[in-house]
């Protein structure tokens, strides 16, 4: 028995042993391989008047991790909401849509705990999303004073809108255009409509492990664990990712860029985590829709196939909106997360649509889209593999832009519909 107990004890000082050396291994490589790399001529001087820098400021109280990025800091300054809660999009959005940064002044957050901005000893009452939006408030104060800028690009995607849309209606004066994609409307009736959806496809299916799952949670999700489930059924079903992308295939991305390391994963999952069990009390209650009237441009970035926040509620909201002009575009090949599914048609679409409304807002039509794809046309990218302004890391996607019979723009391939440039006109409430 003493030699069990002697055997056990020694097993668990291995495994203890194992996770401290995993854990400094870890940290040893936080410290060594992370960087952002400077933007360099042919001859790798840096550029003048660009910027590439990682740096933690304090926000609300809260060291937070920020990476300005942009080839030229005249351009209009352009802020992520990454979605989540707790999950860090930089290096995804670094991997496959880094020709933003040819267009924009980049600015890329791990919220309060999420990726580097996650701190095991954060209490749980320290993540609220009023905090949050006053984060928000903070980081664009800085990158106004920082950079001269009166106004900023909001980006929102996914949990990230509710952070955005929040912000755009209540500081019009710091916005100049607020971009939502997968965007949140009532959430409660957005996860019950996924959840139906997710039920009628295991029917039509016959697919009885998730039946039994799902059926068990009947009328919806009530918990994280729940929410997460749910998730992973949706994206089976192929209404959270298309085109051959997977969570697994977006984590080996991720791991690609310069911005993200072994580490990054545990920062990853635990402030994923952590950040729901804290929120999800509040996100679940959170109605959007009560938001109708906005001072400044909004454009919506749908994917035709988001069943995991439903873009067929999200357009619903889109007609109820009340703005100096707004414009809705559809990602045809993309379900929740067009950045990543069609990033070539992504960065198109902020090219020609929300460029413009950021730099002359609606007074002036933005430029037309010719009917060219992205790498011959607008961005002036160069021929796959070749590295040079416009090139889009990652999946290569369909960058065609048309209206379609409601007004609204559309991407993907035309199957002979597009027969003329478009005119990406302001659209007045």
């Amino acid at each position: 028995m003493r030699s069990r107990r002697r055997a056990s004890a020694a097993l668990r000082r291995a495994r203890a042993g194992r996770l401290v050396g995993g854990a400094l291994c870890l940290a040893i490589l936080a410290r060594c391989t992370v960087s952002t790399p400077p933007f360099t001529d042919a001859s790798g001087r840096v550029l003048a008047g660009s910027v590439a820098r990682m740096e933690k400021i304090e926000l609300g109280g809260v060291v937070q991790t920020v990476w300005f990025r942009g080839r030229d800091v005249e351009a209009p300054a352009l802020v992520l909401l990454h979605g989540g809660p707790g999950t860090s999009e930089t290096a995804l959005f670094r991997h496959f849509d880094a020709a933003l940064e040819n267009r924009f002044l980049t600015v890329y957050w791990d919220q309060r705990g999420s990726g580097r901005s996650y701190h095991p000893g954060m209490p749980p009452e320290a993540l609220t999303i009023r905090r949050m939006v006053e984060d928000l408030d903070g980081l664009v104060d800085r990158v106004c004073d920082r950079f001269g800028k009166d106004r900023v690009v909001l980006l929102g995607h996914s949990w990230g809108t509710i952070l955005g849309t929040r912000y755009a209606a209540t500081h019009p004066e710091k916005v100049s255009v607020y971009v939502g994609v997968g965007q949140i409307a009532d959430f409660s009736e957005d996860e019950r409509t996924s959840f139906r959806w997710a039920l009628e496809q295991a029917e039509r299916r016959g697919d009885r492990k998730a039946l039994r799952a799902l059926r068990e949670m009947r009328p919806g999700p009530a918990s994280v664990a729940d929410e997460l489930a749910l998730g992973r059924w949706v994206e089976r079903f192929g209404g959270a990712l298309r085109g051959g992308l997977s969570t697994g295939a977006l984590v080996r991305a991720a791991l690609g860029a310069d911005e993200a390391d072994l580490a990054d994963l545990w920062r990853f999952g635990a402030g994923n985590r952590f950040s729901l069990e804290a929120l999800r009390p509040q996100y679940a209650r959170e109605d959007l829709t009560r938001f109708r009237r906005f001072a400044v441009p909004v454009v919506f970035l749908l994917g035709r196939h988001d069943w995991h926040a439903p873009s067929t509620l999200a357009a619903r909201y889109f007609r109820t909106l009340e703005a100096p002009c707004k414009r809705l575009v559809w990602f045809e090949r993309s379900a929740h997360d067009p950045p990543f599914e069609e990033p070539r048609a992504f960065v198109r679409a902020m090219a020609d649509v929300v460029l413009p409304l950021a730099r002359r807002g609606c007074s002036v039509p933005p430029a037309s889209a010719a009917p060219t794809d992205c790498g011959a046309g607008v961005l002036g990218a160069r021929r796959s593999g070749q590295v040079g302004p416009g090139i889009v890391g990652g999946r290569a996607g369909s960058a065609r832009l048309w209206h379609d019979r409601a007004g609204d723009v559309r991407t993907g391939k035309s199957r002979g519909e597009l027969v003329e440039p478009i005119g990406i006109e302001p659209t007045t409430s």
